[in-house]
C-alpha cells in the first residue's frame, strides 16, 4: 500500500515514471513540481509549457491511467485544492476583477459544478443511501467548519420527515461520547469538505471500529474518510473555490430529503402534523391568524 500522505495522482505518475518515455518523464515532473500551473493548463497549453506535442500529453495521461484528459484534470484539481492554503487560494481568485466578472463566474461555476454532479451520480448508488437513511434507526449528521452548515441543514431537514436525528459537531469532543453509547444499528452520515479536518477522520475511523454504519457525502474521491465509510456520494467542483462552494452538496443533500420523505407513506403525514401542533401550540412561526383563529385587523 501506498503512502497515505501522497496523493494517488502523484503516486501514479511517480510509479510509472521509470516506463514513461523521456518526453513523458519531463511531463511527469513538470506536473509534479508545477501543479499549481498545471491544473488549469488544456492539452495544447501543458504541451506548449513542456515543449512537447499534445499527442504526447494525451499518451501520457493514458500512461499514467486516466481514460480521459478531464479525468486527469480533476485528479490534478483535488490534489490542489487540498494543499492550497487561503493565503494560496487568495493569489488565484483575482479579487481585483470588477464585481460584475466575479458575480458571473461564481454562477458559471456553480453551473458547471451542477452539470458534474448530474452527469457523475448514478441512481444505484444514491437509492443505497437512502435505503440506509430510511432504516428504523437512529440516525446522526455530523460536520465540522463549512462542512457543519451542510450537516446542520440536512439534519434539520431530516427532522421534518422522520424523527430519532441528531445533529452533531464534529469539533465538540461530547460526540465520541453520543456515538460510543449509539444502538449499533444506529447510521451516521459524515459530511466533508476540503481540505477535510482531522476531527472527521478520527470519527470515521471510530465509526469503523464500532462497527455502525456510515454514509460519507463528500467533494472529492480523495477525502480520507471514505476509507471508513459503508457508503458515499461524492459531489465534485470542477474549479478551485476561495473559500467554499457548497451549491452541489445542497443540491445531493435536497435530493436526499425528497427521496426519503417519498418512502415515508402515511408515517410522513402523521409526523409532520405533530411538529405543526407543536409550532402552533408554542407560536414558533409566524402566521397571520392568531391563537383563535381569526385574521387580526
Amino acid at each position: 500500500m501506498g503512502n497515505p500522505r501522497i496523493h494517488p495522482l502523484i503516486e501514479k505518475i511517480s510509479e510509472n515514471m521509470e516506463g514513461l518515455t523521456p518526453k513523458g518523464r519531463i511531463l511527469g515532473k513538470y506536473i509534479v513540481f508545477q501543479p499549481r500551473k498545471a491544473v488549469f493548463m488544456t492539452t495544447k497549453e501543458l504541451a506548449e509549457a513542456c515543449k512537447v506535442s499534445e499527442a504526447t500529453v494525451v499518451r501520457f495521461v493514458a500512461g499514467i491511467g486516466y481514460d480521459r484528459y478531464s479525468d486527469f484534470q480533476q485528479a490534478l484539481r483535488d490534489f490542489v485544492d487540498t494543499e492550497l492554503t487561503l493565503l494560496d487560494r487568495l493569489d488565484i481568485a483575482d479579487m481585483k476583477a470588477p464585481g460584475a466578472v466575479r458575480f458571473r463566474r461564481t454562477i458559471s461555476a456553480e453551473i458547471d459544478n451542477l452539470q458534474q454532479l448530474y452527469n457523475s451520480l448514478d441512481v444505484e448508488t444514491m437509492e443505497a443511501v437512502v435505503a440506509a437513511l430510511d432504516r428504523r434507526a437512529p440516525i446522526h449528521v455530523i460536520g465540522s467548519r463549512l462542512s457543519y452548515t451542510l450537516a446542520y441543514y440536512m439534519g434539520w431537514a431530516m427532522t421534518k420527515i422522520r424523527g430519532n436525528i441528531r445533529i452533531m459537531k464534529g469539533s465538540d469532543r461530547a460526540t465520541i461520547d453520543w456515538l460510543t453509547i449509539a444502538p449499533a444499528d444506529s447510521v451516521t452520515v459524515i459530511i466533508a469538505t476540503s481540505r477535510y479536518p482531522n476531527e472527521l477522520i478520527r470519527l470515521g475511523k471510530l465509526i469503523k471500529r464500532l462497527g455502525q454504519t456510515l454514509v460519507v457525502i463528500t467533494d472529492s474521491g480523495t477525502c480520507p474518510i471514505l476509507q471508513f465509510a459503508d457508503h458515499h456520494l461524492i459531489a465534485a467542483s470542477k474549479h478551485i473555490p476561495y473559500l467554499g462552494s457548497p451549491t452541489s452538496m445542497s443540491c445531493l443533500i435536497n435530493y436526499l430529503v425528497h427521496e426519503l420523505a417519498s418512502r415515508q407513506g402515511d408515517a410522513l403525514k402523521d409526523h409532520q402534523a405533530k411538529l405543526e401542533q407543536a409550532y402552533w401550540e408554542n407560536d414558533v412561526l409566524f402566521n397571520m391568524k392568531d391563537i383563535n383563529g381569526k385574521t387580526p385587523e
